[in-house]
């Protein structure tokens, strides 16, 4: 929606611009960062029968979160 992304998606590396898109396969390691000036803005959406938080394993958070 706004900003620049930059997606690791497994051994690959992504730069995505408002209004594009990248699919994340399920138990798909994936970094998300925005190392431009402008605050990154997106949508995540999820497909599935489940959508809890509780199944996302988390690597080496730099944020803290468990």
């Amino acid at each position: 929606m706004k900003g620049v992304a930059n997606v690791v998606r497994g051994d690959e590396e992504f730069v995505l611009q408002a209004n594009e898109s990248i699919y994340i396969h399920v138990g798909e390691k994936h970094q998300l960062r925005n190392e431009g000036s402008v605050e990154l803005e997106i949508i995540e959406v999820q497909t599935g029968s489940y959508f809890g938080e509780d199944d996302i394993e988390r690597y080496g958070d730099l944020y803290g979160r468990d």
